[in-house]
């Protein structure tokens, strides 16, 4: 299951007593599910028929499956050749999703056959079996039928074992109007007359491998398709909404060159005959990996040659690429229980970047990563509110929870981090062992450090376990003194905490992979040693007293410095003249900044640092730059009295790329150059630049009044602009072009950036405007996230409103979206009074898959305050200093 864009984030410190939470008994068992369902479009019901074979482990009158929102009509059960025997009673436990089928006389140990007539609701709520609402090419408002059953929500389809280590295979037939399309997850073997209805039709699909229940997908629909094959001869069709077939072809083309990528990495071809990929507009997350019938958000999968953006599309790439990667880790071998949930999905997270590493090289994307999650990830396990990698799931209404940056972000990060350590050819031939000895089974983390370790020879277990068993990560603290032509290094850990270093007594430590390069080559690692205690000290030979050292090329290893200020100096000159990697650029800027929120150093060392990026060429450097100067930063200080000077030096910062860049793209350049120029267009803009003001105003006139349409990479730039520094028509011309888009790519980029406006009564419009029916479902979130994190005002009034709670809860069913709703509208808060009120608030409406969140949100706002406090002076006077004409 991959995220939409700015994940959910959730929380467990001092979470509330937890249920008591039993899996179901282990003396009945699938074999094989033989399923038909007949769905019905127009009055949201469907009907099932369920004939299992299952096997009797040992005697037992009773069988207890998992069972939601399904009404059972009749149950029997048909012993090895005898009668068939009805089931005496349903007894439902709703609380825990299950049903218990009573019958007279005892099931004896063998194979059975169980058959189960059930109806149930096409709900609304983007889970289980649901409808989604799509409108035709002539304007009329039609139903599709899908699935979504990640985590523990097959069970709202059909009466089943819906637990990830239950496998079984799968007979599926759809009864589906017969102008519609049906597909599943794998190929039809045989479409017939429905014989009491002349207007549907019987399809049948062929048997699935063995495989677990939430990874069984059903999709009834109208779409059209691109197709092809891949070179091991597997048939690729895209699925998109009907006329748009040609936005299917980027997909396509990259789908198509993946599967024989992880063919030949992990050396285990794709098991089955097609793959489906396919858009669906409902959708709340970004994707689901369903074997072989991946679902997606159209803005996941679909890409317009003309007004598809530069991001756009490395977005769908790697999203295709974590969604193919799980093909094989997850649906081949699956995790056993939800408590491995990290591995699944931190592998995949990992993995996309190397896939879309090999098919779009000139992506840079492995720069982008530790922008994306590396350091997303340490900003969120710095906090006491975090949780480790493994998390003790019970019971499944806890999964939602761990949908989160830790999982994903972190997990991605030491998986990068001990392919590093590892080297390529023993962690391939460690994967290649694990997939093959576990495949349509279930494996644990456990499982995979026993292959990693016996193909590397290392502790791969001992190491892993510190990163995976206990949250948070280490701060390596480095100081050296010269001595002759030899460098020595002191180096020691502590735990990093957001609030500062951790000086408790029960201090946990980590056994840290360390590498070390110098200025004679800074792409290439001169040492590498593995700190397994509190501190070392550590001999480089050879390396003179002018050169630098620099710990984490790369900055692959999970953890933040702190050199000594000498070493810090004598590495600054290595970002002005780029002899620094851009990551390592990156990653020192990312460190520093979380000193300095830390309470560590002080802030102004980090604006002067910012300073010495002014030749700074790399689109990942400045991404991050600008996530934090005019993002974080400039939130922060919007609680100040002097937030227009935080926009001047924004606006000091970016002008000399803006002007180097330009408006319009010149011959030779490539994606991230495009990438460069909306994001410092978009700084410049939203800072109140002037000349790019005028020019964005001037070129949006044009793209409204159809003179000369703006290109995709310009518009969330330029639309956030003139939003910015508009009024009431600007508004209406916004929302009046959302209205006229026909790629939900558009709409989506519209919404993102409505918040933008400043007049109160407009963001109060923007904020019914998120709730309306031109907004999608799960994008309203995004809408809501868009006013709170534009200004304070906006900040305020998406609290005031996210308070009417019930319609918004009600419409998200406490899925993660709402702990993504969340964390959007309450993060930048910086007054101490707002946790208290926000945890409050929440104590009397609990949102149990936001709980996390909420508790990560509190933590954030008294650390803004805090960070305020401490710094805003200091920052005010160097802002000021800044201006002052020399004396």
């Amino acid at each position: 299951l991959l995220l939409s864009l700015s994940t959910a984030v959730r929380n467990r410190g001092t979470m509330p007593e937890r249920r008591p939470f039993v899996r179901l008994p282990t003396d009945v068992y699938p074999v094989n599910y033989g399923l038909c369902l007949k769905p019905d479009l127009i009055d949201f019901t469907f009907e099932g028929k369920l004939e299992a074979l299952v096997e009797v482990t040992q005697a037992t009158n009773q069988i207890v499956m998992n069972c939601a929102d399904i009404d059972i009509i009749t149950a029997s059960f048909v012993p090895q050749g005898g009668e068939e025997i009805n089931a005496t009673g349903f007894n439902y436990q709703n609380e825990d999703e299950k049903v218990t089928l009573s019958f007279p006389s005892s099931l004896q140990k063998a194979v059975h056959s169980s058959k189960i007539d059930f109806v149930g609701e096409l709900n609304d709520k983007m889970k289980g079996f649901y409808r989604s609402k799509y409108t035709t090419s002539a304007g009329e408002i039609r139903y599709a039928a899908v699935t979504q059953f990640e985590a523990t929500d097959a069970r709202r389809a059909f009466p089943c074992w819906d637990e990830p280590a239950i496998k079984a295979t799968f007979d599926i037939t759809l009864i589906v109007p017969k102008e519609r399309v049906a597909l599943s997850n794998m190929n039809v073997i045989e479409r017939k007359p429905y014989p009491d209805d002349e207007n549907l039709l019987e399809v049948k699909f062929a048997t699935t491998p063995i495989m677990s229940t939430y990874l069984v997908a059903f999709v009834i629909g109208e779409y059209d398709f691109v197709e092809s094959q891949s070179s091991d001869g597997v048939t690729v069709r895209v699925y998109t909404p009907v006329g748009k077939a040609e936005q299917g072809k980027f997909a396509l083309e990259v789908a198509t060159k993946t599967l024989p990528f992880y063919k030949e990495y992990f050396s285990v071809p794709y098991p089955l005959p097609k793959i489906d990929l396919i858009a669906i507009a409902d959708f709340a997350a970004g994707a689901m990996e369903n074997w072989g019938l991946v679902t997606y958000r159209e803005t996941a999968l679909l890409i317009d040659p003309k007004n598809s953006c530069s991001s756009s599309r490395q977005w769908v790439a790697l999203v295709v690429g974590h969604e193919l990667a799980h093909q094989w880790f997850g649906n081949l071998v699956t995790m056993e229980w939800w408590t491995h949930l990290w591995l699944n999905e931190g592998f995949a997270s990992w993995i996309e970047y190397l896939c879309v590493d090999h098919c779009f090289p000139e992506y840079d994307i492995w720069t982008q990563f530790v922008s994306a999650d590396y350091t997303r990830a340490l900003d969120l396990d710095a906090l006491d509110s975090s949780h480790p990698i493994e998390v003790n799931v019970g019971h499944p209404s806890e999964v939602d929870e761990i949908f989160d940056a830790i999982s994903y972000s972190k997990g991605a990060s030491v998986i990068r981090m001990l392919h590093n350590y590892i080297g390529d050819e023993d962690f391939r031939k460690g994967m290649n062992a694990y997939l093959l000895k576990f495949q349509h089974k279930n494996a644990s983390t456990e499982d995979l450090w026993d292959c990693l370790e016996e193909a590397s020879g290392k502790p791969i277990a001992a190491v892993m376990g510190s990163w995976t068993k206990q949250m948070g990560f280490p701060i390596i603290v480095v100081d050296q003194e010269q001595q002759g032509d030899d460098r020595i290094l002191k180096i020691s850990q502590k735990k990093f905490c957001a609030s500062g270093p951790h000086n408790g007594e029960d201090c946990p430590s980590w056994m840290v992979p360390i590498s070390i390069c110098t200025s004679d080559d800074p792409t290439c690692t001169k040492l590498k040693i593995l700190l397994d205690r509190p501190e070392m000290t550590i001999t480089l030979n050879g390396v003179s007293p002018e050169q630098w050292v620099k710990i984490n090329p790369g900055t692959v290893g999970f953890y933040r410095i702190q050199y000594s200020s000498s070493m810090l100096q004598s590495l600054l000159p290595g970002v002005r003249d780029l002899s620094l990697q851009p990551v390592d650029r990156l990653g020192l800027q990312n460190d520093l900044f979380s000193l300095s929120r830390a309470g560590m150093i002080s802030t102004v060392e980090v604006l002067k640092l910012m300073e010495a990026f002014v030749n700074e060429p790399n689109y990942t450097v400045w991404s991050d730059l600008s996530c934090k100067l005019g993002g974080v930063l400039s939130s922060l200080l919007s609680h100040s009295d002097f937030h227009e000077e935080i926009q001047e030096f924004i606006r000091d910062l970016f002008t000399p790329i803006g002007m180097k860049l330009g408006w319009d793209s010149k011959p030779g350049e490539g994606h991230l150059d495009a990438l460069l120029r909306g994001l410092v267009l978009g700084k410049l803009g939203k800072a109140g630049h002037k000349p790019t003001l005028e020019e964005a105003r001037r070129r949006f006139k044009d793209h409204v009044e159809g003179k000369l349409v703006l290109p995709a990479d310009l518009r969330s730039p330029v639309y956030l602009t003139v939003l910015k520094h508009g009024d009431s028509s600007t508004l209406d011309t916004m929302l009046k072009l959302h209205k006229q888009a026909d790629m939900q790519e558009e709409k989506n980029r519209i919404e993102r950036v409505l918040g933008a406006i400043s007049a109160p009564d407009l963001i109060q419009k923007v904020l019914n405007f998120a709730l309306s029916d031109e907004v999608r479902p799960q994008d309203t979130v995004s809408v809501i996230g868009g006013v709170a994190g534009s200004s304070k005002q906006g900040r305020k009034a998406a609290w005031k409103f996210v308070k009417n709670w019930e319609e918004l809860f009600n419409r998200y069913q406490g899925g993660f979206l709402i702990s993504r709703l969340v964390k959007l509208t309450v993060d930048g808060f910086a007054i101490d009074k707002m946790a208290a009120e926000v945890k409050s608030f929440f104590e009397s409406h609990p949102a149990p898959s936001a709980e996390r969140t909420v508790q990560q949100c509190c933590e954030n706002i008294l650390l803004n305050a805090a960070w305020l406090k401490r710094d805003a002076d200091d920052i005010h006077h160097h802002l000021l200093r800044r201006k002052a004409p020399p004396v």
